[in-house]
């Protein structure tokens, strides 16, 4: 047997790790492509986006690298916005 998996609680413990990874996979990447649909429909694309890279980062590293970048300009880019001035009008 490979990798020594001569027990059937192993054998129990590498199927059930694998179905929550499959599951895991299947959540997130569905929600993933719903908001990068939802950046040319209406709806929050880029919360949807965020939500499904989170579900994703849950198991894998470089979903969890892509949220750590996306966080990042998402802050970026509410320092940006709160640092513009707008005018305003005179009434």
């Amino acid at each position: 047997m490979a990798n020594g998996l001569h027990n059937p609680l192993e054998w129990i413990r590498l199927i059930r790790t694998n179905i929550r990874r499959l599951v895991i996979l299947i959540v997130g990447g569905v929600v993933l492509l719903a908001g990068v649909a939802m950046l040319v429909l209406p709806g929050p694309g880029i919360v949807v986006i965020i939500a499904g890279l989170a579900i994703l980062a849950k198991e894998f590293t470089w979903a969890e690298r892509t949220l750590d970048k996306a966080k990042e300009q998402a802050s970026k880019a509410t320092s940006k916005v709160k640092g513009t001035r707008f005018l305003k009008r005179k009434p």
